[in-house]
């Protein structure tokens, strides 16, 4: 049994420990929005956030989560959240959607942690977040966008 807190309320998961997040999460707590990509931390697809960072949950055993915070695409809020939610629909960013999870969470943890980012510290922060449909060039756009909504 490992104890932590998702999106604001206290879990109990009843797994074997050493079950990926991203399962316990899909399975268990119906908590579809983050997705299974590669399976080996490479995509970006099954990222949330861990204790205020990013992390991939298709490598990360629930044991290893004792007591943490975990943050799913369905409960991401926050002023950064928000303009990156709001860049993305101006600058039509997504096409297929799947890798789009991982993606908000990472560009909002940028923000967060920097909030003027420069092209390579978006690069930098979103290089292990893979797109299938390349809208590399939307995402850095619409993370400058974000950035001026944050600064206004």
């Amino acid at each position: 049994m490992t104890d932590l807190t998702i999106n604001g309320k206290d879990v109990s998961l009843d797994v074997p420990g050493d079950t990926p997040l991203l399962w316990a999460l899909r399975d268990n707590l119906r908590l579809t929005g983050t997705k299974f990509g590669c399976g080996v931390a490479q995509c970006g697809a099954c990222t949330v956030m861990v204790d205020g960072m990013p992390v991939r949950s298709c490598i990360t055993p629930v044991e290893d989560l004792e007591g943490s915070d975990v943050t799913t695409i369905e409960a991401l809020e926050g002023p950064e959240a928000d303009a990156v939610r709001k860049a993305w629909v101006d600058l039509d960013v997504p096409q297929c959607g799947y890798c789009q999870s991982g993606q908000i969470i990472a560009a909002a943890t940028l923000l967060t942690e920097i909030p003027q980012p420069t092209d390579e510290d978006i690069d930098f922060a979103m290089a292990g977040n893979a797109c299938r449909c390349a809208t590399y060039v939307r995402i850095r756009k619409a993370i400058h966008e974000a950035a001026k909504m944050l600064e206004a």
